[in-house]
């Protein structure tokens, strides 16, 4: 299949997903072309299969923003009729989704509706929970939805979330996020690299946004070394970060917590890892806490939104109401206190993280563009047999 993929290039849940897909794609000898505004953070090595397209739109003195979706939908227009694209993959209903359904329509006078790409739009979180709550960008968001050939959400939280706000007109099929375990994977330990003598590690990876609590983070891990010699590692960087930092001096810590800001590698802190917190507001799925278990590190998260669908509870982490510092503080100790206890939630989590392999979950994706092709090819036989 011919597949482009349109998607945010910078650090997050859902650029992360669409690079990782579109790479497992190519290695399957697929050809695959991103669509962003830049390479995607984490698309690595050149393959032959792979190609990016950038994104420059031009600016205009009477608009306050630049004409990015229009100039969007022209490339995929562009590389869709002269490349053939059999789908074309939005990771956001906006701009993405849009963007795709314009480009079709750009085509119309160029092709027949039933030899144009099928739309997927994978839904990733807050393009309905931020974004489509907004009512300025509500009926858009639902047209995105209503317009795809296809919609998948990377968590059953999401795809319900989505039906409440939206009532879309078609399916919402969940293919979940996932990891690639040859990668994510637990290597031998350097803490050398960051001077790190002995005790326990807890880390905390996000864009540091209101919804990650990231004085949370602080709060549970402060409770925690009073009890354990520990040391707290914060992977990424946002608008609560200055915050943070003025609280772990105030309260005469700053030399257990590491700020280590946005890493493209974070496989190798992983490594020396002992837990991991996450106790957002709610996620849609929690790709960080996935990743991490794969690591063998084990979690505690909150329970709302994805977590409950791949965190076990007692078994490889432990869920938590957002808020609370006590009972997060209690299970990260009892974790973490216990080398056997440690272990067995080690390798729980590696266990469970396997079952969200990315080979399983490029496989879903697979079948669901070559149904959504079918289904086109079918139609169109059927409305030609109609005609006759």
């Amino acid at each position: 299949m011919k597949i482009g993929i349109s998607c945010h290039h910078t650090y997050g849940g859902s650029g992360a997903i669409a690079t990782e897909l579109g790479k497992a794609l190519a290695l399957k000898g697929h050809t695959v072309h991103f669509f962003s505004q830049a390479a995607p953070f984490r698309l690595g090595l050149y393959s032959r299969n792979i190609h990016c397209h950038e994104i420059e739109a031009m600016n205009y003195p009477l608009f306050e923003t630049p004409y990015h979706s229009l100039a969007l939908a022209s490339k995929i227009a562009e590389v869709a009729y002269y490349e053939e694209l059999d789908v074309v993959h939005a990771h956001y209903a906006i701009p993405h989704a849009i963007s795709a359904m314009l480009a079709r329509q750009m085509l119309e006078e160029k092709c027949p509706a039933s030899e144009c790409f099928r739309i997927v739009t994978t839904l990733h979180g807050t393009d309905i929970t931020i974004v489509g709550a907004d009512r300025s960008m509500s009926d858009a968001v639902r047209l995105a939805i209503n317009k795809s050939d296809g919609v998948t959400a990377v968590s059953g939280y999401l795809r319900d979330e989505t039906i409440r706000m939206f009532t879309p007109r078609k399916p919402i099929e969940v293919i979940y996020n996932f990891v690639d375990t040859t990668v994510f994977k637990r290597l031998p330990g350097r803490r050398d690299l960051l001077g790190l003598d002995g005790g326990k590690v807890v880390i905390h990876i996000s864009n540091f946004r209101p919804v990650k609590r990231i004085m949370d983070v602080l709060a549970i891990f402060e409770r925690v070394q009073r009890e354990i010699d520990a040391t707290l590692l914060l992977v990424g960087d946002g608008p609560d970060r200055g915050e943070a930092e003025t609280w772990v001096r105030q309260q005469g810590i700053g030399g257990k917590v590491r700020f280590l800001g946005k890493l493209d590698d974070i496989v190798p802190l992983l490594s020396i890892a002992d837990l991991m917190l996450m106790p957002s507001n709610v996620e849609s799925f929690g790709l960080a806490a996935l990743e991490a278990m794969a690591c063998g590190v084990p979690v505690v998260v909150t329970d709302a939104g994805g977590f409950p669908e791949f965190v076990r509870q007692g078994v490889d982490g432990f869920r938590h109401a957002h808020g609370d510092i006590e009972g997060m503080s209690r299970s990260a100790l009892s974790i973490l206190q216990d080398e056997a206890v440690w272990q067995r939630f080690s390798e729980a989590a590696v266990s469970q993280a396997g079952r969200f392999e990315t080979a399983l979950k490029v496989e879903e994706y697979e079948a669901f563009y070559r149904r959504l092709i079918d289904e086109a090819r079918q139609r169109a036989a059927s409305d030609k047999t109609h005609n006759k």
